[in-house]
This record gives structure tokens, C-alpha cells and sequence, in this order.
């Protein structure tokens, strides 16, 4: 061994000293006796940081049942469409209601296979082993996405319920069928750049392109089945009297000048005649009097022969188009208040790359206030993997206290996270719910996730308001929550940023 190997090298004294000192502390051998028997996040579990983060929050909205994306990177989609749902389901009064994300994967999966080729055309003089090059072959037709990747994806296809397109297995465990497709798009990737270096044109490339894609849509229809061009919808909407059927009403009438009742203000026209100094009226009389029947009488939606984009534009109360993404990323070469755009980041290839507003914290964090106390979920999204405990449904550093299992401090920051890789975004999520303190402030927030019901509690999770400060990188807000000078850098020309900088990772 040279001497400079020997100076890189651990030495044996060293060991023994290591060895010495770990066995000398008793709570080195206490923490590895709970590690090696339960696991690092069992044993690093911390009773006290738990009671510190009941599950009541004072804002909380009322969402359906919970969502599972399963073996699939489509945390993303069920997100996006997890808020949509809030929307239409208030709206139309549904008790509950899913969006067929399989739809939506379905064409994920085809717009990026397109846009992969298109990038492969717009480099063919990129070297194989360039960073460009590179960054756009790492996972040409993943699952993961961004917020601006659903929108693009609603725009020119819609939305269809559960029930007109339901889960595959291949939606449901995507890794088989997504191995396949990315590896003949990456032979066809190597054909498109043979036949340009032999000479071909662009037009030639472009029609060859085309013939690619009949494959890519011949795997994705087997894989998952076709989509639906129309489809039939049926609801019921939810009896909001059910529980005052047979009751008293309890709004008072009051006579008009000719001494008789005007329309009560219990939804129907009061049938019961008095004076303003009646008693409660018997406006339900006549409902309890009716023969009772096993029918079902809720008022009915239904919908026969209607498209996707119909069904989008007709049944959910809001645009996609409105909301703009925020990031907080406390970097040096991504400055605060500014607008950005990240190179080869789009799925639907006619779409454009996705962009964000970076933003200070408490800009970041108001935004995220004034949504939720309007009554209207977030997506968000985060690196999910910290300071986490997936099963029991927490994110905080005060939960799970690796530092004191380990008997070390982890001190990286937000922006040492995001440059240095070790905390970038890779989950999407939906905020429901927040609990303000009595100082106004928020203290914890409640989180809807996407990995059914048997994790957190009954699929939700809490998050410590110093978590959301360290681990939470980006916000889907409604233009409207924006403040003026924020909603004012919307129409500023972005910056252009490289596919493989920081906050670009796809959150699956």
C-alpha cells in the first residue's frame, strides 16, 4: 500500500478506538438493542413529540373517502384530482366521489412518450453521454408529474369519473408496463438518431415519429384498456334533511297584512297558515304522512352519451388554468420573487415546460392560509421521506428523533436540502385542514394522502408547522390568494432553468 492510499484508508486504531467509545456509552447500546429489534423509526419514535400533534384542526375540510395510487408513482395525479373532487362534490352535494385517474394515466403516458421522441428530435446533435441528453433519457415516460403536467393533461382530454374508467393492475403496479414502454421508446430514440446521421429529414424523422407512436398506443391500450371517447354518469346527491324528516320546522311565520303566512325559510313554501306570534309549523306534516317505501327519492343526476372534456366543463366548478404554482426554495442562483421556467419539463409537448413563482416564506405560508380558510385543499408537494412516519401518520422532526437514537444532530437547512439532493421534492399531497393557535398562527396542518386508508389515520396524516417550513417545497395556489406583487410576476419573462437544477425531480 502506497502512503497516500494508507492516509485515505480507515485505520486500525481508529476502529478500536470507535468500537471503545460505543461500547462505553450505555445509551449507545440501549438505542441499538431498540434499532436492530424495531427499526430505526420505531425506536426513534418519541411519545411526547406524538401528544404534541393531536388530530383536531380548526379549519377542516369535509373531503370523500380516502385514495389509493397503490405501486404506482401517481401521487401527482391523485392529488390534483383529490382537490377537483372537493370542488365538484360541494358543488353537486355528493356525499362521495373519485375521478378515474387511470383516464388521466392512460394519456400521461402517450403525451409522454410523444414529447420524449420530440425531445429526442430537438437533440440529435446532443451527444448520447451529454447532460442534456441524458436528463431527457433518464425516464422517458415515468409515472411522476407536476401540477402543470395534470392541467396540460385536463385541458385536452378531461376528466371522467371512476365508474367510466376504473383501475388495471398495470395502473395499479405500474413498474412492468412501464419498463416495456421506456425501453422501446429508447430503441426508437436510437433509430430516430441512426436515420439522421444516415441522412434522413426532418420530415422523414417526423413521420417515422408518428409510426412510433401507434406502438406506444398499442402497449398503452393493452396495458390498461382504451379510454373512453363517451361515457354514462349517474349520481345521487345527498338528502341534507334526512335527519329532520318527521321534525317540527323550526323557522318562525310571519303574517303579511292580510294575517297569512309567508314561505317559511326551511326550503319549501310553508303550508301551515298563522299569525307572527305562531308557534312552530308543521311544514314537514305532509312528507311524514306519505307511506313509507324502500325507494330511493334522492334527487338524480345522470348523464347519457356525455364526453370527457364535457363532463370536466359542465361538473367541476373550477379551472384548472386559474392556479399558479408558488415554490419556496431559499437558494442563491434561484432568487426570491422571481419567475421560472424549467427546460424539457413538459408531458403534453404543446403545452410548455412547467413553471413557479419562487417565493419568501411567509408569502409562501399566507397563500397557503388564506386558501384553506376560504374553504379550498392545496395541493402541495414535498419530500415525504423525512422525519416521517408513514404508517402512523406524522411528519415532524419532533416525532421521530433519529438525532437522539444516533446521538447526532442533523442541521441542513431548506436550501441545503434542495442543493445538496437530500431533501428535493418527491411526493404530492393535499392540504385539508389547519389548526391556528391562539396567537392566529398555524401550529399543525392536516394532510390527505394517497396511500389508502391503513396509513396515517385512515389515510391522513398531521404535519408539524416546522415540518411544513423545512420539508415543504411547492404550493398549487388560486390566482385570487396570491398577493398583488406576487399575481404582478405571472406576467414577467421567466427564467430558464436546466431539467437536472434543484425542485425539478417529478413527484411520484
Amino acid at each position: 500500500m502506497t502512503a497516500n492510499a494508507s492516509a485515505r484508508a480507515i485505520k486500525p486504531e481508529l476502529l478500536r478506538t470507535y468500537t471503545e467509545d460505543f461500547n462505553k456509552d450505555r445509551a449507545n447500546l440501549i438505542a441499538a438493542d431498540a434499532a436492530v429489534s424495531a427499526g430505526v423509526l420505531k425506536a426513534a419514535t418519541d411519545y411526547r413529540g406524538v401528544r404534541a400533534l393531536p388530530r383536531d384542526f380548526s379549519i377542516e375540510l369535509k373531503q370523500g373517502s380516502i385514495t389509493d395510487q397503490e405501486r404506482s408513482g401517481r401521487c401527482w395525479m391523485f392529488a390534483s384530482l383529490n382537490a377537483l373532487r372537493y370542488e365538484l362534490m360541494h358543488r353537486w352535494n355528493l356525499e362521495d366521489f373519485e375521478f378515474s385517474e387511470t383516464y388521466l394515466f392512460f394519456w400521461d403516458a402517450m403525451e409522454k412518450s410523444n414529447t420524449y421522441l420530440e425531445n429526442v428530435l430537438r437533440t440529435l446533435d446532443e451527444a448520447t453521454d451529454s447532460r442534456l441528453f441524458e436528463a431527457i433519457n433518464e425516464s422517458p415516460a415515468d409515472d411522476g408529474g407536476w401540477w402543470q403536467m395534470f392541467a396540460a393533461l385536463v385541458n385536452k382530454y378531461g376528466l371522467v369519473p371512476k365508474s367510466a374508467y376504473p383501475e388495471s393492475e398495470n395502473s395499479r403496479n405500474s413498474d412492468d408496463f412501464k419498463q416495456y414502454l421506456n425501453s422501446k421508446l429508447r430503441e426508437f430514440a436510437a433509430e430516430l438518431r441512426r436515420r439522421s446521421a444516415a441522412g434522413a429529414s426532418e420530415d422523414e424523422l417526423r413521420a417515422l415519429k408518428d409510426e412510433y407512436m401507434g406502438t406506444m398506443y398499442r402497449i398503452c391500450a393493452v396495458a390498461l384498456g382504451e379510454p373512453p371517447e363517451k361515457f354514462d354518469f349517474f349520481a345521487r346527491t345527498k338528502d341534507d334533511d334526512e335527519d329532520k324528516k318527521g321534525e317540527a320546522c323550526k323557522c318562525k311565520v310571519e303574517a303579511d297584512a292580510d294575517g297569512k303566512a309567508e314561505s317559511c325559510k326551511c326550503g319549501d313554501s310553508c303550508k301551515c297558515e298563522g299569525k307572527s306570534d305562531a308557534k312552530a309549523c308543521k311544514c314537514d306534516k305532509d312528507k311524514s304522512d306519505k307511506p313509507k317505501t324502500g325507494k330511493d327519492e334522492r334527487p338524480q343526476i345522470r348523464e347519457i352519451g356525455i364526453t370527457p372534456l364535457e363532463f370536466y366543463k359542465k361538473y367541476v366548478p373550477v379551472d384548472v388554468n386559474d392556479f399558479v404554482t408558488l415554490a419556496n426554495a431559499p437558494l442563491k442562483n434561484r432568487p426570491f420573487n422571481q419567475r421560472y421556467r424549467i427546460r424539457f419539463s413538459a408531458n403534453v409537448a404543446e403545452a410548455g415546460d412547467m413553471e413557479f413563482v419562487n417565493v419568501p416564506l411567509d408569502v409562501f405560508k399566507k397563500a397557503a392560509l388564506d386558501q384553506l380558510t376560504a374553504g379550498h385543499p392545496i395541493w402541495f408537494a414535498c419530500d415525504c421521506t423525512q422525519f416521517a412516519l408513514r404508517k402512523d401518520g406524522f411528519f415532524d422532526q419532533s416525532v421521530v428523533r433519529v438525532d437522539q437514537l444516533f446521538g447526532t444532530e442533523f442541521t441542513g437547512d431548506k436550501a441545503h436540502g434542495l442543493e445538496y439532493g437530500d431533501s428535493p421534492s418527491n411526493h404530492a399531497m393535499t392540504f385539508t385542514g389547519v389548526n391556528l393557535g391562539e396567537d392566529g398562527k398555524p401550529n399543525r396542518w392536516k394532510v390527505e394522502n394517497s396511500w389508502g386508508k391503513d396509513a396515517g389515520k385512515d389515510g391522513y396524516y398531521v404535519m408539524s408547522d416546522a415540518w411544513f417550513d423545512r420539508y415543504v417545497t411547492e404550493l398549487i395556489i388560486r390566482k385570487e390568494y396570491l398577493d398583488d406583487a406576487t399575481r404582478a410576476l405571472l406576467t414577467t419573462e421567466p427564467v430558464e432553468l436546466d431539467p437536472w437544477q434543484p425542485l425539478t425531480r417529478r413527484c411520484r
